[in-house]
């Protein structure tokens, strides 16, 4: 378990360094009138990756460890709980093209926090309608950077009018 940390935390940093590299091809700064360049987001979200998997390295060498034992690196329930993801991101992905940004989180949102995390309805659906419409007013009036919305775009033409 413990050298399963160490090589991810180096895998890690590598391809954060290459997300950061690639990134830097476009602008990272903030463009005036314009918003955040395009390699801004994934650029500084590799930037602090990177200084997470370095500090994993440094406390790995200190003899500071995340893991204990020989335990395995991912027991059956782990690999569920990751099967569980991973499968649940991927329809997550494909639902963008259909439905756009703010109707496949919503449903990733009520999958997770209903069906995993066994939360309240009155919460779930809270949180479902909530973070859309922060992420939309974010994103598309905030930063002026538009999102798939797939089929549901004509929904969003009479907010363009009022906010743009």
């Amino acid at each position: 378990m413990r050298r399963a940390e160490l090589v991810m935390a180096v895998i890690m940093a590598i391809v954060s360094i290459s997300l950061m590299w690639k990134s830097a091809e476009l602008p990272i700064g903030w463009i005036p009138r314009e918003g955040p360049g395009g390699g801004a987001f994934p650029f500084w979200l590799s930037a602090g990756m990177l200084v997470c998997c370095i500090w994993i390295i440094v406390r790995w060498f200190r003899g500071y460890f995340d893991s204990y034992g020989d335990t395995l690196y991912m027991d059956k329930e782990t690999v569920r709980v990751f099967l569980t993801g991973a499968v649940s991101l991927t329809v997550t992905i494909g639902a963008i093209y259909l439905v756009g940004v703010y109707g496949a989180i919503p449903m990733l949102l009520i999958f997770y926090m209903k069906f995993i995390g066994r939360h309240t309805w009155p919460l779930t659906i809270a949180l479902a309608v909530a973070f859309p419409v922060v992420t939309f007013f974010f994103f598309e009036i905030a930063l002026t950077i538009t999102l798939p919305k797939g089929l549901t775009e004509p929904l969003f033409y009479p907010l363009y009018d009022i906010f743009l």
